[in-house]
């Protein structure tokens, strides 16, 4: 290249940038929202108090919220409030592991930054678009909190940014936003062990035990055609009379025939819906109908539902800590000296240091959680199984199948499900 086209390629450059650091908020829009004053009076999920804030569109309203005195979360609510029956359900967070306290503060300034703070002044989150062209901030009818340039483009927004929910339009890909968390429980919204993982291979479930991540999903979501690059949460009718909507994960880009996967065929426009991975580690999806008042939001597909291959038995933490289930109740405690009557204080065996003797007990005709989509390694005799857990500080336990010869080490234990052969066994480790 000549000196000259340098030149005009520096100019341009510096011209750009010139016309990015003029692009500021105008003072009308910007604005500094305190957390303070009256609770919300209708009913959001996890029982949780919340103080709304004027940025809101239709079913979609920003929000503070509180499971807990004192520690709260800037959130979005979906869901009607003038309705007395309709719960608000949280669909997106922004700070779900560093909660602020009273007078924690949101602002909106001419630089084009949003930014949470503590009251003291730290800040806690933002969306880190100071000074890079943002002249707007909108919430859009399907969700989507986004701040836009002065062509429209958005610089940044919530759907690139999911936390356990993905809203209809908003898409896990791969080498972006890739998985969707779950929440620790109802009252805590910190991130748990549960996650839904976009890959090339497919959609999978996971579970993770201190530095390792188990997938309990098989191969229910896996891609049967090219890689998959993206996800979408898509709802269409099924017809031209829409006497159906198909609500799917479409997968463009390659994945399984009819390039997705069909989740419910809800019969109305089931658009004002959403998938979450919930605090159990199970994959649902909710609508909202607002045609009604009473019961507006139904669970219109679930992961581990009552069929032939999954139901409930099949996840980790269905019976606690450790248990036995059967028909999608927990009806044993799995001790060594017999099956006892389950309670939640069921608990695996204690185990002493590491390098101690020790022992196994054996129950027969289940399957752990993990055997239904991984055998284990094998051929091996049970001895062989037995010497390669007992090596092994974290093992708890293992599966072994007679027909296969096949020996899968555990490192949690959990939901033990009946399978009624007397052939498949897992032996619990305990100290001698």
């Amino acid at each position: 290249m000549t000196i000259i086209g340098l030149i005009f390629c520096f100019v341009v450059f510096i011209s750009f940038l010139s016309t990015v650091s003029r692009a500021t908020v105008p003072d009308s829009e910007t604005f500094k929202y305190v957390n303070e004053g009256e609770f919300g009076e209708y009913f959001p999920e996890y029982a949780a108090s919340y103080r709304l804030l004027p940025v809101g569109n239709y079913l979609f309203q920003l929000c503070f919220y509180s499971s807990n005195p004192d520690a709260f979360h800037l959130a979005m609510l979906m869901g009607n409030e003038d309705s007395d029956f309709s719960l608000l359900r949280f669909v997106w967070e922004a700070n779900r592991n560093v909660p602020v306290g009273e007078n924690a503060t949101l602002t909106f300034g001419r630089d084009g930054n949003l930014v949470l703070a503590n009251p003291d002044g730290r800040v806690v989150w933002s969306t880190g678009t100071a000074n890079k062209g943002v002249v707007g901030l909108k919430l859009l009818h399907d969700g989507n909190l986004v701040l836009y340039g002065k062509k429209g483009k958005f610089i940044w927004q919530s759907f690139e940014h999911p936390t356990d929910t993905l809203l209809v339009g908003q898409s896990l890909k791969v080498g972006g936003p890739a998985k969707l968390i779950s929440r620790v429980s109802g009252f805590d919204g910190s991130e748990g062990p549960y996650s839904l993982v976009l890959q090339h291979s497919g959609l999978i479930l996971y579970l993770k035990v201190g530095n390792q991540t188990l997938s309990y999903s098989g191969d229910s979501f896996s891609s049967t055609g090219s890689p998959l690059a993206s996800a979408t949460l898509t709802c269409t009718p099924e017809t031209p009379a829409a006497y159906a909507y198909e609500l799917k994960l479409s997968t463009p880009q390659g994945g399984p025939p009819a390039g997705g996967y069909l989740l419910a065929r809800p019969y109305f426009n089931a658009t004002l819906s959403f998938m979450r991975i919930d605090p159990d580690g199970n994959l649902r999806t909710y609508t909202y109908y607002d045609k009604v008042e009473y019961s507006s939001w139904a669970v219109t597909f679930t992961f581990f539902a009552k069929t032939e291959r999954f139901d409930s038995c099949r996840l980790p933490g269905m019976c606690g800590s450790f248990g036995v289930c059967e028909n999608e109740m927990c009806v044993a405690c799995p001790q060594p000296d017999g099956l006892l009557g389950w309670s939640r204080n069921c608990q695996p065996p204690k185990l002493g240091s590491c390098g101690g003797r020790v022992d196994y007990y054996k129950i027969e005709g289940v399957e752990h959680f993990l055997s239904a989509y991984n055998d284990g390694e094998g051929t091996m005799k049970v001895a062989e199984c037995r010497d390669k857990c007992s090596k092994d500080c974290k093992c708890l336990g293992f599966t072994y199948k007679q027909e296969s010869s096949k020996c899968l080490m555990l490192h949690v234990l959990g939901t033990l499900s009946r399978d009624n052969d007397p052939s498949h066994t897992v032996y619990v480790k305990i100290a001698k």
